[in-house]
């Protein structure tokens, strides 16, 4: 599933690379990691999005290419907190429906709040 057909789109997009750190917010928000192409590899929240895109650049299961694709951008939308856990699902509900499967880098599915 390619990026655009999120609804809402996130409205932010960065290279996911160490050098792009400074250019993600320190806010509350939802992200995703798409490969060149935009296909999505992963989707999640935060309390801190620059933290967390710091912390999947440490992680060798995400800089590493998948059967699905490396992960190249880093999509963020800084979000109302309240609805943080609402926007991942309807993400994640999103790709589900199109793939019958979660994105190859998500474990888990997101708690219902």
């Amino acid at each position: 599933m390619k990026i655009d057909k999120l609804s809402p789109k996130p409205n932010s997009k960065v290279h996911f690379k160490l050098a792009s750190y400074k250019s993600v917010p320190k806010e509350k928000g939802c992200y995703v990691m798409t490969t060149f192409d935009d296909d999505i590899l992963y989707i999640g929240l935060s309390e801190n999005l620059n933290s967390r895109f710091q912390q999947h650049l440490d992680n060798p299961q995400k800089i590493n290419p998948t059967p699905d694709g490396k992960a190249v951008w880093f999509y963020f939308t800084i979000y109302n907190p309240k609805n943080l856990a609402k926007l991942e699902r309807t993400w994640l509900n999103q790709y589900l429906s199109s793939h019958g499967r979660l994105p190859i880098l998500n474990k888990i599915n997101s708690p219902i709040s």
